[in-house]
């Protein structure tokens, strides 16, 4: 009989505690239901927990007979997930229950986020802590909180709450890889005040609609090309810009670490032009449906009368932004020079959208160089400033220098070497992981990071493997296991 819930999965004591945290309500800066369930999972289990001030999970458990005097490891994952949906989903993440489903040898749900990023390396960690046959040296586990809008719990983390040698990150998404290294990140929230108007006289108003792209993580996969709606937005308002059109409102992407799929634009124009205008925007969609071929398939535009607002945005200031936002840099920057196919800097659009007031765009921008994150940044504070707008630069976070001479590292490649009769491939990765962060406090830590495989994390395609994650578990025992003794 076919399995047809995810709580029948094998193994059952990873599956079974990832199935719990669907349950969970987890949104980033909403973890309260998840943390609430996970602190009582460890009372009942017996299990050694305490919460800091920032709202991270830190258990405890000594080392299993025999092993005491081996080094000590810390697990770490992060209990939030990003929120998205499907066009049209109506969900509610902050109260609903993610509802999976399983095709094949994949797990999905149903039009949302999955929420495998980072639930199944939360799920890994209670497995092994409520483990009577696991064999292992002392542990902890640090399950962090609001990783994915700000990476709150690993800034907070106070010095001293940890008391590992060995940190082994759980928030990886490709099985057979191992990560040394990833980027460092910076917000930019660029805001541009702009004037309105009455409605001059004989002007139509209709609202556009693009949609149906992929998304996805804006660092896993900035380089797959990928559209960024906000982008296809303003290059269609571009096309008739100079036939009197005005801005109403703007509202495109919402998380800054997503790649943004759906935005809509109110405009106002006159009537006499209506007729041109939608003909041109059916143009510029056709060009794109043709440049995005086999990547965007699914891509479309829409376009339907609205009531007139009684007020539009000036003529000068619907210029301004629509210019402002087609130069302003999106996507890949720069590619590794020292490992192939790894991004060096990049910067998702994510976020833009009008009040009334003020235009306001946010950005995430990543780069494994500081430097080149940093000149990347200002490139958008010189561009707020030639527009008459400013640009706040925000929550930057380091990147992790890879470690190459890691006894972890010698540890965690033989043993998946003896399980797999293969090599591990060792990697850099285009994110933030937290053990840039981490390691600012805690230095002499060596770290790893691997997960199962997760594709099209942060968008409503997220699905996981389901044989990748046994591997994934299996692989974890093992280097629990295979830790050495303390020298």
């Amino acid at each position: 009989m076919a399995t047809k819930s995810i709580k029948d999965l094998e193994p059952k004591e990873l599956w079974s505690n990832f199935y719990a945290l669907t349950q969970c309500p987890r949104p980033s800066k909403h973890e309260e239901k998840v943390r609430e369930y996970i602190v009582g999972w460890a009372k009942k289990n017996k299990i050694d927990c305490r919460v800091d001030k920032v709202g991270n999970i830190i258990l405890s458990k000594p080392a299993t007979k025999g092993m005491e005097k081996v080094r000590p490891v810390v697990l770490q994952a992060h209990m939030d997930m990003v929120p998205q949906a499907r066009a049209g989903k109506k969900f509610d993440f902050q109260k609903d229950p993610i509802k999976t489903k399983i095709v094949g040898d994949w797990v999905y749900a149903d039009d949302t986020t999955l929420g495998a990023d980072n639930g199944l390396g939360v799920a890994a960690i209670m497995a092994v802590f409520a483990s009577k046959t696991a064999k292992h040296g002392p542990l902890e586990a640090l399950i962090t909180t609001d990783e994915e809008t700000g990476m709150t719990g690993a800034f907070g983390l106070k010095k001293g709450e940890l008391h590992g040698d060995y940190l082994i990150n759980l928030d990886s998404e490709t099985e057979g890889e191992l990560y040394v290294g990833c980027a460092g990140g910076i917000d930019a929230s660029m805001t541009l005040p702009y004037k309105t108007e009455k409605a001059p006289k004989g002007m139509v108003a209709y609202k556009l609609t693009l949609g149906g792209l992929k998304g996805g993580h804006s660092g896993m996969e900035i380089n797959t090309g990928r559209a960024n709606v906000n982008k296809l937005l303003f290059r269609h308002l571009r096309w008739v810009a100079e036939c009197g059109i005005r801005i109403i409102s703007i509202n495109g992407g919402n998380m800054r670490n997503a790649i943004p799929r759906d935005a809509e634009a109110v405009i106002a124009f006159p009537k006499e032009h209506t007729e041109c205008i939608l003909q041109e925007f059916d143009k510029v969609a056709g060009w794109i449906k043709k440049e995005l071929d086999g990547v965007e398939p699914d891509f479309c535009i829409s376009y339907e009368k609205v009531r007139m607002a009684t007020n539009v945005m000036t003529a000068k200031d619907t210029q301004k932004i629509i210019n402002m936002m087609m130069v302003a840099p999106n996507g890949v920057i720069r590619m590794s020079r020292d490992m192939e196919g790894l991004v060096e800097t990049s910067l998702n659009l994510a976020i833009v959208k009008t009040d009334g007031k003020q235009f306001t765009m946010h950005a995430l921008l990543r780069s494994s160089v500081d430097t080149a994150k940093e000149a990347l940044a200002e490139r958008l504070v010189c561009l707020a400033e030639l527009s008459g707008g400013k640009c706040k630069l925000s929550g930057a976070y380091p990147g992790w220098k890879p470690n190459m001479k890691s006894d972890l590292l010698k540890t965690m490649k033989a043993t998946y070497k003896k399980l797999y009769k293969k090599e591990p491939a060792v990697m850099a990765i285009h994110a933030g992981l937290e053990c840039g962060l981490l390691g600012a406090n805690y230095p002499d830590m060596e770290m790893i990071s691997f997960g199962p495989t997760i594709e099209s994390p942060h968008s409503p395609d997220e699905r996981t493997n389901i044989p990748s994650s046994k591997k994934f578990y299996d692989y974890l025992l093992a280097t629990l296991e295979a830790i050495p003794v303390k020298k």
